[in-house]
């Protein structure tokens, strides 16, 4: 099931404390990128962050965002729009760069 835009809105909205916010679709759902660098997933109308310690005294239930897939920190409420900037601020300075992309041949 697809998730709804005005929730990946919604959610870009609380995340925009933390940097530059974008959600871009894949597969049906969305990846949410901070600065560039994707920091989690909206899957379901529910929002996954990546592990990283700055999650883990939160008390976030972990689940994967699809099957197959690694479990994330499952966001239940992100209504606290401060909080929610400064975990996703702390989980992007925690994840590594993004690998560059190989230019294509041809």
């Amino acid at each position: 099931m697809a998730s709804n835009p005005d929730f990946v809105e919604y959610i870009r909205g609380q995340l925009s404390g933390a940097g530059e916010i974008t959600c871009k679709k894949m597969f049906g759902d969305y990846g949410v990128y901070c600065d560039g660098k994707i920091i989690g997933l909206i899957c379901d109308n529910q929002f996954f962050l990546k592990k990283t310690d700055a999650g883990l005294d939160k008390g976030f239930e972990e689940a994967p965002p699809y099957p197959g897939a690694k479990p994330a920190f499952l966001v239940d409420s992100a209504d606290d729009r401060e909080e929610m900037a400064r975990l996703v601020r702390a989980t992007y300075e925690a994840l590594p760069e993004p690998k560059p992309k190989k230019k294509k041949q041809g």
